[in-house]
């Protein structure tokens, strides 16, 4: 206790979270976490760095298919990142008149402290493509990550990776075997065009 002589000083309610629950601290950076887990999932690609899409902070795998990348240069067609101007490329009228997608995305994933975060971050991307969740070791302690996390993860399709304090990833829960991405809409095709966005500028 600390205070004016004589006098006791009670600590505050977030005080005494912070001794009960210290804060879960990352065994390492978000970037060298993320491309173990890309490499423990078998996501091949460039693992870009963080960047938000449908406003969570998310990290994405993805690669530039050449041929279509070649065939839009020729065409001199860049990447449209506005969402306005794609949401209509998924219109009957629009067939034919839009460009392929260039990108092929293999995975979306959160680097988080807790599991409720992590979640919330992949699962809007998870019809799109494979998702998962890297979290710290001291995070799958817990009995609210064995009753909680793990089916929650299974039900919506979400990898569940965790990470020693040596900063290597293990896998405990894996995604689907047999995903299949759904066909794309126009949030999806959005997405392609953002990531093919990055994935040039990464390059450049």
């Amino acid at each position: 206790m600390s205070g004016t002589p004589g006098r006791t000083t009670i600590p505050s309610d977030a005080q005494a979270r912070q001794r009960l629950f210290p804060a879960i601290e990352l065994p390492a950076p978000i970037e060298q976490l993320a491309a173990g887990a890309a490499e423990r999932l078998g996501w091949h690609g460039t693992v870009l760095p963080p960047m938000t899409l449908l406003g969570r902070r998310v990290i994405v795998v993805a690669e530039v298919l050449p041929d279509v990348h070649a065939e839009r240069i020729c065409q001199g067609c860049a990447p449209v990142p506005d969402r306005a101007t794609v949401s209509t490329w998924v219109w009957p009228e629009m067939i034919g008149q839009v460009p392929a997608p260039a990108v092929r995305i293999h995975g979306v994933l959160a680097v988080a402290r807790h599991w409720r975060t992590g979640l919330a971050s992949t699962v809007p991307f998870a019809r799109y493509a494979e998702a998962a969740i890297v979290l710290p070791w001291w995070a799958a302690t817990t009995h609210d990550y064995l009753v909680n996390c793990l089916p929650r993860a299974r039900q919506y399709g979400v990898s569940v990776l965790t990470a020693d304090p040596e900063g290597v990833t293990e896998l405990d829960v894996p995604g689907p075997q047999d995903y299949a991405a759904a066909e794309q809409d126009a949030t999806g095709r959005w997405l392609n065009e953002a990531i093919y966005e990055r994935l040039l500028d990464t390059a450049a």
